[in-house]
């Protein structure tokens, strides 16, 4: 994510249980994408689950838009 999203994310994060709730899985998912990473193979289980957290991870970042976006709006017409 692009730092205005991480400082906008980061203002809401408190105020905002469903955003906080798939900004900590999105954290947790780039946690576990990075061990693998650090792999110099892996095994073709490895690249499964990797390419499903990958998924997950999108996912993820989807809804968190999806959330910013609907504060900016709310924002917008306040």
């Amino acid at each position: 994510m692009e730092v205005r999203e991480e400082q906008v994310i980061a203002s809401l994060v408190d105020k905002d249980p469903e955003l906080k709730k798939y900004y900590e899985e999105h954290q947790e998912l780039e946690r576990k994408l990075a061990e693998f990473q650090h792999k110099h193979h892996l095994s073709p289980d490895e690249e499964v689950e990797k390419k499903r957290l990958q998924k997950l991870k999108l996912l993820g970042k989807d809804k968190i838009m999806e959330i910013l976006g609907r504060h900016r709006q709310a924002g917008a017409t306040q």
